[in-house]
């Protein structure tokens, strides 16, 4: 057996022909490169210490070489490869593939410059992740996020870098892109017992006095708005809805507030629900809670249960 394997090797050293002269140089380029990636990471290993830096040097290096490799191997066996455009266009398309998400990011950079889906100072939501834009880069721009475990749209004081390209695969929201003001809803839970129709009128009243004022400078961002979006609301005054739940009658108050003062007017209204709750006498705040019912001395005289229906 090894005789035999000699005896090949000094044949195909003798007399080569075209397709073990294209095997020869193939080992040859694979082994080049091997000794070359080699060099590259034991001189990479004595230089940078970092375990992270030093893990992407490697990435690179090792992705850079072997597409570099697969090419010239590729002229070898291919015709097409003889020619330098053919050439330089294969190892641009070898480059793009290697280099995809800085190209998507480059791109993504273009498409926020050029469509402005938002911009530094705008609050924001894209994906998962909300906070205010405070820089944008060539390939990633920076939010300074809110929300997560903080409540009511509130800063965490982390800063969050995202990759540009996230743009063309993520919705997006922008909190003040047609216009500055957003809807904020507060339900109120009273009981049955309750006058809820007193609490209404006095939760409109809250409402007006918060949020009317900004109603008429909100109707002319609307207006100005729907210049180049589709939007259209013919009600931007406060308004206080009634539905019933499980422990009560629900109040919701939905109103206009600024899109980073939502906690702020909030916190106002829920003050002036409380005091003047607390000076009647006829409204209670609802809430979860075990109650027996006797149909037949509590019910409505017309829906009572009688002795016999039991």
């Amino acid at each position: 057996m090894e005789e035999a394997i000699v005896q090949w090797f000094q044949h195909l050293l003798q007399d080569p022909s075209e397709l073990q002269l294209r095997l020869i140089k193939s080992v040859v380029v694979a082994v080049a490169f091997y000794l070359l990636r080699l060099i590259a990471l034991r001189t990479l290993e004595r230089r940078v210490q970092d375990s992270k830096s030093l893990y992407q040097w490697r990435k690179t290096i090792t992705y850079t070489l072997v597409l570099i490799a697969a090419l010239f191997i590729g002229r070898v066996w291919s015709p097409g490869f003889e020619t330098v455009s053919t050439f330089l266009g294969l190892l641009s398309a070898g480059l793009a593939i290697a280099l995809r998400d800085p190209i998507v990011n480059l791109a993504g950079w273009l498409f926020i410059l050029w469509r402005r889906p938002f911009k530094v100072g705008d609050r924001i939501q894209i994906g998962e992740h909300r906070g205010d834009v405070i820089d944008i880069r060539i390939f990633q721009f920076s939010l300074l996020e809110i929300g997560n475990w903080v409540q009511a749209d509130q800063s965490t004081g982390r800063v969050i870098h995202i990759p540009n390209g996230m743009v063309f695969t993520a919705a997006q929201a922008n909190y003040g892109q047609a216009f500055r003001y957003i809807w904020n809803e507060l339900p109120v839970l009273v009981t049955f017992e309750s006058n809820w129709k007193v609490a209404k009128r006095i939760l409109t009243d809250i409402a007006n006095e918060h949020s009317l004022h900004l109603s008429k400078e909100a109707e002319e961002q609307v207006k100005e708005a729907a210049r180049r979006y589709m939007v259209f609301y013919s009600h931007l005054t406060p308004i206080v809805y009634t539905s019933v739940a499980d422990s009560g009658v629900l109040l919701t108050i939905r109103y206009l507030c600024d899109a980073r003062a939502r906690r702020g007017t909030a916190q106002g209204i829920w003050e002036d629900v409380l005091d003047r709750f607390a000076d009647r006498d006829d409204i209670d705040f609802a809430y979860p809670s075990i109650r027996y019912y006797d149909n037949i001395h509590e019910g409505k005289p017309g829906a009572r249960a009688t002795l016999g229906d039991q």
